[in-house]
């Protein structure tokens, strides 16, 4: 569990600091990282409690990462 959850983080940095190097967002490096570290936890405690989620545990941190990064700039965009 431990190892996932470590798995989790480092993937979801990897995705954050991908996402805003390729221009894909410019929230900047730190900022893409904590939304996709916090997207990715959410995600993973989700999975623990309720068991939704994808099969393998680095698809729904990279899904998760993904998925918050496209949720939370543009929500908080005016």
């Amino acid at each position: 569990m431990l190892l996932v959850l470590m798995g989790t983080v480092v993937i979801a940095g990897i995705i954050g600091y991908a996402s805003e190097k390729s221009g894909f967002t410019e929230n900047g490096y730190l900022s893409s990282i904590i939304i996709c570290v916090g997207g990715a936890f959410l995600f993973y405690f989700v999975r623990i409690m309720f068991g939704v989620g994808f099969a393998s545990p680095g698809t729904n941190a990279i899904v998760s990462s993904v998925g918050a990064l496209v949720i939370v700039p543009f929500h908080w965009r005016k």
